[in-house]
């Protein structure tokens, strides 16, 4: 027999980018490691999927940012289809959420401003690396980063204009909670005409 806590919903149906703000304020707490990583699903405008962990590094309510070398695997897809699935998924709450939407370049400004608040080492590995490019030795590319060293030393490292970032605008969320039994609790939250949304219970 299913008892009432059990049978009781425990995802709100309130608004889901401030559900996402709950739940990510406790994964920062709560997760061991990277808390802000996340699935990232792109596809070839033939439909040819592919997925990879990527890190989230600004989310509101105009979508939610990643950035990466825009001629690696993923930022060719992008480009070319400019749709995007994500994946947060935390062990530790026992809990996912998927975001789905099309996808839009940030700012050169903003792009900026979040390549030059990394750290140096990251900087000059951007610069220094062929992201997804066949790579002959582990040695050629260490070469490349001290080429890359030497070319800038003390002076501001200029972004490459391929490393961007890309913002995620969700037309769909869905929030999954794991309940005993497999009796698993799961909420779609999809966009429509206004701007607002709509929800839904799922099976699991």
């Amino acid at each position: 027999m299913i008892d009432a806590e059990i049978a009781a919903e425990s995802i709100p149906r309130s608004d889901p980018l401030a559900l996402f703000d709950q739940w990510y304020a406790q994964a920062r707490e709560s997760e061991p490691n990277d808390s802000n990583a996340m699935a990232l699903a792109t596809a070839t405008p033939e439909g040819v999927p592919s997925v990879r962990m990527v890190l989230l590094k600004g989310h509101g309510p105009d979508g939610f940012v990643f950035y990466t070398n825009a001629h690696s695997r993923k930022g060719r897809e992008l480009l070319a289809n400019p749709h995007a699935a994500l994946l947060f998924h935390w062990k530790s709450l026992r809990r996912q959420i998927r975001i789905e939407g099309p996808l839009s370049e940030v700012d050169p400004q903003m792009a900026d401003d979040y390549f030059h608040s990394r750290s140096r080492d990251s900087q000059l590995g951007a610069v220094a690396s062929d992201q997804s490019a066949p790579l002959d030795s582990r040695e050629t590319f260490v070469s490349r980063y001290h080429e890359v060293e030497r070319r800038f030393g003390d002076s501001e490292i200029e972004r490459p204009a391929h490393w961007t970032g890309f913002r995620v605008k969700p037309t769909a969320i869905e929030f999954w909670v794991d309940r005993p039994g497999r009796l698993h609790e799961r909420r779609v939250f999809t966009r429509d005409q206004a701007g607002g949304w709509a929800s839904t219970l799922l099976y699991p």
